[in-house]
């Protein structure tokens, strides 16, 4: 008798056995989906737009600066990585490899908003990017470029999407340079000047090596848990030093690349070395950092510093 009224004095409230259960998720706010959207990687789409149009400005015979069709390319720059942004929330929420995140919280993983209405989110920027494009083709004429906007968002889907995603298999730094720093670029400099400089194409390698900067410092970041949850970035594969050394690699020879026509055509492109107050800390931290959470500043300034390089590098060659 004793023993059954001990077991329903302890089968009462929980909250006075010592279980308190875990508060309800607080709701979701417009700043988590500005934050979903990744404004620190904008700078990724913008300076390839920039660097494309200082180098069809030069092309151009009489200099002239096509600010719709340029605006246009970056509308659709811009919009293809908040799209993959939110592509990426999505597919790595879904998976539970955003479980135990680092960096900041995506609106997946965190519970606080359905897989669908963040799955809708990057369709709608996926179709901005869409008709910006076509509104580009249509009035340039070039209507090949509508298959290149097609792999381009195919791309941006299946980088964490579908059931063999290329970012899980080492692949993601190759399709980063591809499409943010040669598509990009190259793509903004032909629909202003219809042709491709020497410039255009310098310049696409730059960018699209600092974009590749940016993700080895996101998967540095991320290696421990990738490796848990069977993510093989190349990263994963390298360790960290070897992703270390390649990361420097990157800078160094995108740094490399603008020196070069500094010498041979360009001598404000020297300017450049301005944007090493961004990324020679970025450096220093990717070297010297102890703990994942550290890489944060290192991604964001290595992100900016993309920025100021195509600004100047865009500014250089129309000076």
């Amino acid at each position: 008798m004793a023993r059954a009224k001990h077991q329903r004095k302890v089968s009462g409230n929980p909250a006075k056995r010592g279980s308190a259960q875990a508060p309800p998720p607080a709701p979701v706010t417009f700043r988590d989906w500005v934050g979903a959207a990744r404004l620190r990687t904008l700078p990724l789409a913008v300076s390839p737009v920039l660097i494309g149009t200082g180098a069809a400005v030069r092309a151009d015979p009489d200099h002239l600066f096509h600010w719709v069709i340029a605006l246009a390319c970056l509308a659709v720059a811009v919009a293809l990585q908040i799209g993959v942004n939110f592509a990426n929330d999505y597919s790595d929420g879904i998976r539970g490899t955003d479980d135990d995140r680092i960096g900041p919280a995506r609106l997946t993983a965190s519970g606080r908003v359905t897989p669908r209405a963040v799955l809708t989110a990057a369709l709608i920027f996926f179709g901005i990017a869409a008709v910006a494009g076509l509104a580009i083709v249509i009035r340039t004429g070039q209507w090949w470029l509508i298959a290149v906007g097609a792999v381009c968002i195919v791309a941006a889907w299946f980088y964490t999407g579908g059931k063999r995603p290329y970012g899980y298999n080492a692949l993601g730094e190759v399709f980063v340079f591809v499409f943010f720093g040669l598509v990009a670029t190259l793509g903004t400099t032909w629909v202003q000047a219809l042709q491709l400089s020497q410039e255009a194409w310098f310049g696409a390698i730059a960018a699209g090596l600092l974009a590749c900067a940016v993700l080895l410092a996101n998967n540095l970041r991320d290696i421990d848990q990738d490796r848990v949850v069977g993510k093989r970035t190349l990263t994963v594969l390298i360790g960290r030093v070897g992703t270390k050394i390649l990361y420097t690699l990157f800078v160094v020879v995108a740094y490399g690349i603008v020196l070069w026509m500094a010498y041979i055509a360009y001598p404000m492109a020297w300017l450049v070395l301005l944007s090493l107050l961004l990324l020679g800390p970025a450096l220093l931290i990717v070297w010297t950092y102890r703990k994942p959470g550290e890489l944060v500043p290192a991604l964001a300034l290595t992100s900016i510093g993309s920025l100021v390089f195509g600004a100047i590098l865009a500014w250089a060659y129309v000076a």
